[in-house]
C-alpha cells in the first residue's frame, strides 16, 4: 500500500486543461462515449507513454509481460471503439 502513497507522476497542467475542455465540449454536445473516449486516451497516455521512463526506467528491457499485454489491450479497445463510431446508426 505505500507504493500507492509514495508514487507521484507529474502531468503537465497544459494537458489537464486541454482534456477538460475536450471533455467538457463532448459532453455539452451529448457525446458522452467521445468524452468517455477522451478520458481513456489522457489517462493511457498519461500512465504508458508521458511517464514511462519513471515507470519503466531508461530501457525497456524492465517492462513485463503483463504491462505490455496490459497496453496492448487498451490500444485494442480504443481501435475498437473508433470502429464503433464510424458504424454507428441513429
Amino acid at each position: 500500500m505505500e507504493l500507492f502513497y509514495s508514487t507521484e507522476l507529474a502531468v503537465p497542467l497544459f494537458q489537464i486543461v486541454l482534456l477538460l475542455t475536450l471533455s467538457t465540449f463532448a459532453l455539452l454536445f451529448g457525446k458522452i462515449k467521445l468524452a468517455m473516449l477522451i478520458n481513456y486516451l489522457f489517462a493511457l497516455y498519461w500512465g504508458y507513454v508521458f511517464n514511462r521512463e519513471r515507470l519503466l526506467g531508461s530501457s525497456l528491457e524492465k517492462i513485463n509481460y503483463f504491462t505490455l499485454i496490459y497496453f496492448a489491450f487498451g490500444l485494442v479497445i480504443i481501435i475498437l471503439a473508433l470502429i464503433a463510431f464510424l458504424f454507428h446508426r441513429d
